[in-house]
């Protein structure tokens, strides 16, 4: 159950719930695609994105083979007047926008969020922390499972089945907002790296330098 409103996102939840990539919100914010309004930029650099944007967002990027750029940028100027954002949400809205000639309805843009938003949310509130279990590591609400542990597996395209029989406290929903959370919300540095090969994975060829051998190249370097 959703509890919560979310009205501010990061500019990787954006790119989850506008289904973008993370690069082209910031280009959004970068070539004044987005109305002012829709963002801030906070004094470390940081940018937080109002949700509403990402009605544009999707729209912006997903019609770029049917409309031209400027005309893109006509219907999200027109939209931006005409609709109370960056206050309360304005996705309660119908938004059928009206410029000039050309008339563009926002509505399947507004849906897709409004479901990847919820999905965001049902992602957030299945993860919990706790600093007495695993130093705080982010679990699955009710278990003892580290979620970027499922979600890594499920972005290696792992079986669900296996998945399900390695985690049988887990339904396949439940792995799948594992992932998107961990989309959303990606570790900082390197991606993890598997202690093991992938389902599937057989070693082909294998060799080891002989220590003496090594020996001599590293002093030759």
């Amino acid at each position: 159950m959703i509890t919560t409103k979310i009205e501010t996102l990061t500019t990787t939840e954006a790119a989850v719930v506008a289904g973008v990539t993370l690069r082209n919100v910031n280009r959004s914010i970068d070539e004044k695609i987005l109305p002012e309004i829709l963002y801030e930029v906070g004094p470390n650099g940081g940018r937080q994105i109002n949700v509403d944007a990402c009605v544009f967002l999707s729209f912006y990027f997903e019609s770029a083979n049917r409309l031209t750029k400027e005309e893109r940028l006509r219907i999200i100027a027109t939209a931006s007047k005409q609709l109370p954002l960056g206050q309360e949400s304005a996705l309660e809205k119908e938004w059928l926008i009206r410029q000039e000639f050309l008339t563009v309805d926002l509505a399947p843009f507004l849906q897709g969020v409004r479901q990847r938003l919820a999905r965001l949310q049902a992602a957030r509130e299945l993860v919990v922390e706790d600093p007495e279990i695993l130093n705080g590591t982010p679990m699955i609400r009710e278990t003892r499972i580290p979620v970027y542990e499922v979600a890594a597996r499920a972005a290696a395209e792992e079986p669900i089945w296996l998945l399900l029989e390695d985690y049988p406290r887990l339904t396949a929903d439940v792995i799948d907002l594992a992932r998107l959370f961990a989309e959303a919300n990606p570790l900082p540095g390197r991606p993890a790296r598997f202690s093991s090969l992938p389902v599937g994975a057989t070693i082909v060829a294998s060799y080891s330098i002989p220590a003496d051998r090594l020996v001599l190249e590293k002093l030759a370097s």
